[in-house]
């Protein structure tokens, strides 16, 4: 039987150690939480950005951009600004939308539309806006002399066929405009929509 010397078993089991110590702080290195100070290492999240992608002028003009791409309907834009009513005419749809001149807003009574663009009349003018939506497609072609048609606002609108011409109500259809989420039918009268 082999001896071993007392000396030697104790150097073999200090060396043991010391390799076992060794190995912690790498331990340590991998873990940040147990890194000293000084090698702790914080990391930050990037940045988001909410930025919107950049549309392609070649896609199709969605409802509001026909209206924004259009002199004659500044009014009707600022007023669906107002009314926070852009985003709803951007979703895919289909509408039809009756889209009010400038002159059409200017044979109201004076002072009309600037009373309904101010914020506390946000749900009035809401209102009159989805009045002039119905929540499908219609060619001018397709409406019928006395046809009833639900609107956005639940209101409902009149459809007349007069020598040759279209109305809504009584607003002239003047001209319609496709778009990629409908289509609009440019008139020459602001609807008013029934008492709720």
């Amino acid at each position: 039987m082999n001896k071993i010397h007392l000396p030697t078993l104790a150097l073999v089991i200090a060396s043991a150690t010391f390799a076992l110590g060794c190995e912690k702080p790498n331990e340590a290195a991998a873990d940040p939480a147990h890194a000293p100070p000084a090698a702790r290492t914080e990391t930050v999240a990037p940045e988001k950005t909410t930025q919107a992608p950049a549309k392609d002028p070649n896609a199709p003009k969605d409802i509001v951009d026909v209206a924004v791409g259009s002199k004659d309907h500044t009014t009707l834009v600022a007023a669906l600004k107002a009314a926070d009513y852009v985003d709803s005419l951007t979703n895919p749809g289909p509408f039809t939308v009756f889209a009010p001149t400038n002159a059409a807003f200017d044979k109201l009574p004076k002072g009309t539309v600037e009373s309904l663009v101010k914020p506390e009349k946000k749900d009035e003018l809401r209102r009159v806006l989805q009045y002039h939506v119905l929540v499908s497609t219609y060619q001018a072609k397709s409406f019928k002399d006395g046809q009833v048609l639900g609107t956005a606002s639940g209101g409902k609108v009149t459809m007349h066929v007069k020598d040759g011409k279209v109305l809504v109500n009584d607003a002239v259809i003047v001209a319609s405009v496709p778009a990629a989420n409908g289509i609009v039918h440019v008139v020459d009268g602001v609807l008013s929509p029934p008492a709720p």
